[in-house]
């Protein structure tokens, strides 16, 4: 069970206190980075935030990189397929062996994409986009790999040979997927793939700081795949991080620039030979609107347009969750017959959708394509002269007579960026036919293709179809209402803008996305009229890709908000009241039965209240509120103490070597102090030795059955095997000031990896020892009262980006536990309706 994350920074990293007992508590103790601030000078903490600027620069260079890599062997590899298949139908056109022609585009796409599938089964998380799974984890939820090196590689290999083999996929979308694991990965200087990449690096470690360089890391790819920085910045903001601050605004701000700049570069200088002319800002760029000069009639867009457009965006909501239904179908299908299968299934999937997207490709072009006149295809004048060469060199002739061309071989022989340019700025090239067959072919492969076992984007080929619809708009009002002042690159545009949309949900990142990429500010109201009214229209009938996506993975992925209707839920409605829970001072032989029986990631550190046991008798309101929430837990808590039992039957004798002999010498109890003379030596512990050996039994008393627990902290799983693996404990006869100490430095050098309490050598340790948990937990994390509202408990979640939220009652004991999954949309429905049930 994914349980979620710790606040970012927070719960992930108590930090252990070398001498709790010597804290002032006069002084704020509830900030769990105190001893790092104490030790930290003002020189210190300037080198930190240097170091992290430094560090957020070179992700945005290292995106730039991979964005230049993935770019270059798309365009080697394409290039060279599309000039020997051209080569081919041109000789193959009159000498009728069009057949082998097939073959050899078949022979180019196929291995294409069977490479691209090998690398999945490599890496699994590398398929899709990856926009879904960073969603996630910027979201507060760890997907496992997701960010790992072999990721990365995997990624960046597969979706060159995606693009490169004919697919109708993009290589913007993984890009965003790429720039996260830069940045994942980068700060840390050490690889779990590449184990011999290891340096003494004592920064970033920890996840909030993880979680702010993978948010940096996602801008950067969307920055350099179309030249946005700060639309990148806006999509980390709205579809990513939980938690957010001003400072890390200007650190993502400057990664993106860093990656733009870096990309825009080295493409200029390599495509133009002109280094430090930056003409090429990203992998997509959509060309400059501008109307043909001898055309006065000619405007880029009018009021009157505005009216078009709002229909425009109805339309593409509708095609966008038409699209969204159909891949959601298509998606349960995969689950239920193709991923419980062999692996090899999948690559037999994706070389079927391969197969088939070629031969509609060769047989829609051969057969469906018009041959038009080669004088109407020239350029309105509205690009620049690379532009305007680069789209006239664009242009198929494939299986149409001299001084004539094929607008579907145009269209579907084409790098997809090539295809998107002529869309928005070539005049009177596509007839109404071409554009209408050329959309509906797209538009269903390209919903089979997503969701196939290679990687694989989805904005290109979106924009590409919806550029398609919304030329086919321009055609047909100038023919049939004679609207001659429309500019089509403008339509081309809104319907590209209106089906993407429709499709991905996304506002105010996308709107700022393609205003800059179209460096033209006034398109800035028609883009977001048809954004708005799309995704308004769309969400009328189902959710973004992404969230159907996350939510067939299960995934307890949090909204921004609540509905107003779940403010009739309490904290106490939505709790988990089954307690697993440690004590502050817990035999080994307990925290290893309580870790091997469980999945928790946090555990509540509690004393058992016995001075309240009288008073929750006589009936004390404020105690006896605990039947309430604990008396559905009795048989549960009791039906787990057995099984921890029955589990340390196997458990090695207490005679076998001890780790923590190694640290602690045998010495006399200590004789009794007087408590006066212990506080003021600070050696004074404020919790009681508790080492409970029997579970509970059917002879317990009510009293003893619904014992209160005071709340003292929480500690996580991965400090808590931490602990045992150093063997930091002490034996009965010893104080627990005789434990050993572990340093910040030393709970966190396994970062982001802690060790498994499955791969313990049991042997190692001693059943009988005692653990101080208390220098390693959190003392105050944050909480809420039972009678919260859901509301309130939502927010604090959300915003702090919590991942245990401790529910505890006006006397300081803890009654329950909310976790994300008690906060997703389904789990708040279910109660609200046993909510209304019981009234």
């Amino acid at each position: 069970t994914i349980l979620g994350e710790t606040r970012e920074g927070e719960e992930d990293e108590i930090l252990p206190r070398k001498d709790y007992e010597s804290l002032d508590y006069d002084r704020c103790i509830n900030d769990p980075y105190l001893e790092v601030l104490e030790s930290m000078n003002n020189k210190k903490s300037r080198r930190y935030e240097a170091v992290k600027w430094i560090v957020v620069f070179a992700i945005g260079v290292c995106t730039g990189l991979v964005g230049l890599f993935v770019d270059f062997f798309v365009r080697l590899f394409s290039h060279l397929k599309f000039s020997v298949v051209q080569t081919s139908v041109e000789e193959c056109s009159e000498k009728g062996c069009l057949a082998v022609s097939l073959l050899e585009l078949l022979g180019f796409n196929l291995t294409f994409v069977f490479l691209a599938s090998l690398l999945v089964l490599i890496q699994p998380v590398a398929a899709g986009s990856g926009i879904p799974e960073i969603k996630c984890y910027l979201n507060g939820v760890k997907v496992p790999g997701i960010v790992r090196l072999r990721t990365l590689v995997c990624k960046a290999l597969g979706v060159l040979f995606s693009v490169a083999g004919g697919l109708f996929v993009g290589k913007e979308g993984p890009m965003i997927h790429s720039g996260a694991i830069v940045g994942a990965g980068l700060p840390q200087f050490q690889s779990i793939s590449l184990k011999k990449i290891q340096f003494n690096f004592p920064y970033f470690r920890s996840d909030r700081d993880k979680r702010d360089f993978v948010s940096a890391g996602a801008a950067a790819g969307v920055a350099a795949a179309f030249g946005a920085p700060i639309g990148g910045t806006l999509f980390s903001l709205e579809e990513g991080s939980s938690f957010w601050n001003q400072g890390l605004t200007w650190k993502v701000l400057f990664c993106s620039m860093a990656a733009t700049f870096t990309l825009n570069f080295f493409r200029s200088g390599i495509q133009f030979g002109s280094w430090g002319a930056f003409q090429l800002p990203g992998l997509l760029n959509f060309g400059e609107f501008k109307c043909s000069e001898s055309d006065k009639k000619c405007h880029l867009w009018t009021a009157v347009d505005l009216g078009f457009f709002i229909v425009m965006g109805i339309v593409g909501g509708l095609l966008g969750a038409t699209f969204n239904c159909l891949n959601k179908r298509l998606a349960k299908y995969r689950m239920r017959n193709v991923h419980p299968k062999p692996k090899l299934v999948r690559v037999l999937e994706s070389l079927l959708v391969s197969l088939t997207t070629t031969i509609v490709v060769f047989v829609a072009s051969m057969v469906l394509g018009e041959c038009r006149q080669m004088s109407s295809a020239s350029p309105s004048g509205n690009s620049t002269l690379s532009l305007e060469e680069d789209m006239n060199s664009s242009i198929k002739t494939f299986f149409c007579p001299n001084e004539t061309y094929n607008d579907m071989a145009t269209l579907f022989f084409n790098p997809q960026e090539s295809a998107i340019l002529q869309l928005f700025h070539q005049e009177g090239t596509f007839s109404p036919v071409t554009l209408s067959l050329f959309f509906l072919l797209y538009f269903l492969l390209s919903c089979w293709t997503y969701g196939i076992s290679v990687p694989s984007g989805l904005f290109v080929p979106l924009l590409l179809c919806g550029a398609a619809f919304g030329r086919l708009v321009a055609n047909l009002l100038k023919s049939y209402l004679g609207l001659d002042h429309i500019y089509s690159g403008t339509f081309a545009l809104i319907g590209a803008a209106s089906f993407l949309g429709g499709v991905v949900r996304m506002t105010i990142s996308l709107t700022v996305i393609l205003i800059e990429s179209t460096n033209e500010i006034t398109y800035g109201l028609p883009i977001m009229i048809a954004l708005m009214v799309a995704k308004w229209t769309g969400d009328f009938f189902n959710k973004g890709i992404y969230d159907i996506h996350v939510n067939l993975r299960g995934v307890p992925l949090l909204e921004w908000e609540t509905e107003v209707e779940m403010d009739k839920l309490r904290a106490s409605d939505i709790m988990e009241p089954n307690l697993t829970y440690v004590y502050p001072h817990t035999r080994i032989q307990s925290l290893v039965s309580i870790l091997r029986t469980t999945v928790h990631h946090a555990f509540p550190v509690v004393t058992e209240n016995r001075g309240n046991e009288r008073e929750f008798m006589k009936g004390n309101q404020l105690i006896s509120n605990n039947i309430k929430f604990k008396k559905s837990s009795i048989l549960t808590r009791a039906g787990e103490q057995r099984k921890r039992s029955q589990s340390m039957k196997s458990y090695p004798s207490s005679e076998l070597r001890n780790m923590c002999d190694e640290h602690i010498a045998t010495e006399e109890p200590p004789e009794k102090e007087d408590m006066l003379q212990q506080m003021l030596e600070r050696r004074y512990t404020p919790y009681p030795n508790l080492y409970p050996d029997q579970s509970p039994s059917e002879e317990w008393t009510m009293e003893e059955r619904f014992r209160p627990l005071t709340f003292h902290g929480l500690i996580l799983r991965s400090q808590l095997v931490t602990l045992l693996v150093r063997g930091v404990c002490y034996s009965e006869n010893q104080s627990s000031a005789s434990q050993p100490r572990l340093s910040y430095a030393e709970m966190a050098e396994d970062y982001p990896r802690y060790p498994d309490i499955h791969d313990l050598d049991l042997t190692l340790l001693n059943p009988r020892m005692i653990v101080d948990v208390t220098p390693y937990m959190n003392p105050s994390p944050f909480t809420v009262s039972p009678n919260t509202h859901v509301s309130q408990v939502f927010n604090l979640f959300r915003t702090m980006g919590l991942r245990h939220l401790p529910v505890v009652n006006a006397v300081g004991e803890i009654v329950g536990i909310i976790t994300r999954h008690n906060l997703t949309h389904e789990f708040l429905q279910a109660r609200l309706r046993q909510h209304y049930q019981t009234i």
